[in-house]
């Protein structure tokens, strides 16, 4: 989402790679935080009190799916329009503007992304990883 979102305002090409290295760092420790401490337990929370059968898995990977997004793309696009202040790159836009387009544009990248290719990814890698690491008798 950041590559995308630096390509979508021009920087990309702009910033050394150096300061797009930077940029990650940053941008991911604040979204490991964010997801852990802030919107994971929420999310947790609100997905799993709407009324769904809760033994149907899929309607529940959905559903934590759906509201994690929602929560990160309006705190993480909240950090890109602080960046962006910070690095005076609004050039006068309306903030309020400015955001509200930034999460539209990152939902409507975010969610698909998420259902479709990140998600079952991981849900894969770490399915492999949990199953197959049983621990092994010894002796």
């Amino acid at each position: 989402m950041m590559t995308f979102n630096l390509w979508h305002s021009g920087l990309l090409g702009k910033m050394s790679p150096l300061e797009i290295l930077l940029q990650f760092i940053m941008c991911f420790v604040i979204a490991f935080l964010v997801e852990s401490f802030i919107v994971g337990p929420i999310a947790r929370k609100i997905a799993f009190s709407l009324p769904f059968e809760k033994s149907n898995k899929m309607l529940g990977v959905l559903a934590m799916s759906f509201v994690m997004v929602i929560g990160m793309v309006l705190i993480m696009s909240l950090y890109g329009m602080v960046s962006a202040y910070l690095a005076d790159q609004l050039n006068g836009a309306s903030v309020l503007r400015t955001y509200l387009h930034t999460i539209a544009r990152n939902f409507s990248l975010g969610l698909p992304y998420q259902l479709i290719i990140l998600g079952p990814l991981v849900r894969y890698v770490f399915g492999k990883f949990i199953k197959d690491n049983r621990p092994v008798a010894c002796c």
